[in-house]
């Protein structure tokens, strides 16, 4: 999947918006960062996973412990490439679910058709 494919893919899910912090793209829900990519360095991301999943992901070449952002939770992942397309839109939609969830379920319920 190429960048723009993958900025396509997060804009479509409900209430995604994009910004720019630190100098990396975000995608956000209720402003809150699901995917961080920086765009000047090729097409690395990070993005939050499934505490469960953590180990399997940061095992696979390319994947590892996001730096700065939260230990077990965050994985960096080197380039689009090292996830197939099913597998990168999977992380994403999950990441965004996991970050909808720690929002106050007023926010929660606006979202609630499209979990």
């Amino acid at each position: 999947m190429d960048v723009e494919t993958f900025r396509e893919y997060c804009l479509s899910l409900p209430g995604t918006t994009e910004g720019m912090k630190w100098d990396h793209l975000c995608f956000m829900i209720e402003e809150k960062i699901y995917v961080i990519i920086a765009i000047d360095e090729g097409s690395r991301f990070s993005i939050k996973c499934k505490p469960n999943d953590f180990d399997a992901l940061t095992a696979r070449d390319g994947i590892s412990q996001a730096y700065h952002l939260a230990k077990r939770q965050w994985i960096q992942v080197e380039n689009l490439d090292v996830l197939n397309d099913k597998e990168l839109k999977s992380l994403v939609a999950d990441s965004r679910a996991m970050v909808l969830a720690k929002l106050p379920k007023k926010t929660q319920a606006k979202y609630a058709e499209n979990l």
